[in-house]
C-alpha cells in the first residue's frame, strides 16, 4: 500500500503543477478581463482539491514512511541537519509544501473574492516553492524519477 501511495503522490505532483500553471495564466487573464474569472473559479477549485489530496497522502508518507519523521526519531536533529538528503526529507520538503499548500488555499480564497491580481502572485510564489522542494531527477542526493 505504501508504494501505491508513493506512486499516487508522484503522479499527483504533475496534476498539481499542470493545474497550477493553468490557474496562474488564468489569474493574469482575469486580472485584465474579469469575464475570464469564470474558468478560473473552476480550475482553482480543481487545483485546491488536487493539492490537498496530494498533501494528505504526503503527510501519511511523511509520518509512516522511512524518510521524514522517522529520520528525526532515529537521529538527533543536528545529525539530520548535517546530512543533505535527510535534511531535505525530514525538514525542507514538508516545510516548503506546507507553505505552498497554504498559499494555494489563500489564493483560492482570493479568486472567490475576485481579487485576481493577488491570487496570481500567491500562485507564483507557490509554484516557485513547489519547484524548489520537489525531488527532481537531476538533484543529486534526493533524486526521484519523474513518474
Amino acid at each position: 500500500m505504501f508504494d501505491t501511495l508513493l506512486h499516487l503522490h508522484s503522479f499527483l505532483r504533475w496534476v498539481v503543477l499542470i493545474f497550477l500553471i493553468i490557474t496562474l495564466v488564468q489569474s493574469f487573464a482575469a486580472k485584465n478581463d474579469p469575464k475570464a474569472g469564470n474558468n478560473l473559479q473552476k480550475t482553482s477549485l480543481i487545483l485546491l482539491i488536487a493539492t490537498h489530496v496530494t498533501f494528505l497522502i504526503g503527510l501519511y508518507l511523511y509520518f509512516f514512511g522511512d524518510l521524514g519523521f522517522k529520520l528525526l526519531l532515529n537521529s538527533s536533529f543536528g545529525e539530520v541537519m548535517k546530512n543533505k538528503g535527510a535534511r531535505f526529507w525530514a525538514v525542507e520538503h514538508i516545510t516548503g509544501m506546507i507553505i505552498a499548500v497554504a498559499l494555494i488555499t489563500v489564493a483560492r480564497r482570493k479568486v472567490k473574492a475576485l481579487s485576481f491580481g493577488a491570487s496570481a502572485w500567491l500562485y507564483i510564489i507557490a509554484l516557485v516553492l513547489i519547484l524548489a522542494t520537489v525531488p527532481w531527477p537531476f538533484r543529486d542526493v534526493i533524486a526521484r524519477p519523474l513518474i
